[in-house]
């Protein structure tokens, strides 16, 4: 028996090279399949973030092939949560969406000891909301 996801999250950052590839590697090591875990970028980068890699490997959650994708209308329909991270207006809004905008860090040009801090306000913030969407979950 399968069973559809509890939610989909998409998180969305200027180049989706840190910050939501930290994110999505985060809710989906932490919540499996039970939520469904999309990233994207307003100016998608080149590649994830060097120092971002390092830092979740260190926590055992590989994220090196991960690849900057562009932000779509599509993918935020399909979204039932949209977390922004410093992209502010370029996102799409479509009533009926959770949006948050979490205030973190760019961790552009930053080497390993500065992306921690970041990725660990990351996990927590993740875990925050794994714990909304279990919690709505029961509510349904």
């Amino acid at each position: 028996m399968t069973t559809s996801p509890a939610a989909s999250v998409l998180f969305v950052c200027v180049h989706n090279a840190g910050r939501s590839q930290m994110a999505a590697g985060f809710l989906a090591h932490l919540a499996g399949d039970r939520v469904e875990v999309r990233s994207a970028g307003s100016m998608p980068g080149d590649q994830v973030n060097p120092s971002a890699v390092a830092a979740m490997a260190e926590v055992g959650i590989d994220i090196s092939d991960q690849k900057p994708k562009i932000l779509t209308t599509e993918a935020v329909q399909a979204s039932d949560y949209v977390i922004t991270m410093g992209c502010g207006d370029a996102c799409p809004y479509f009533p009926g969406k959770k949006y948050l905008d979490w205030k973190l860090e760019d961790p552009a040009g930053q080497g390993v000891e500065a992306v921690r801090p970041i990725r660990d306000e990351i996990k927590a913030l993740i875990e925050n909301l794994i714990a909304e969407i279990d919690a709505k979950q029961l509510e349904g």
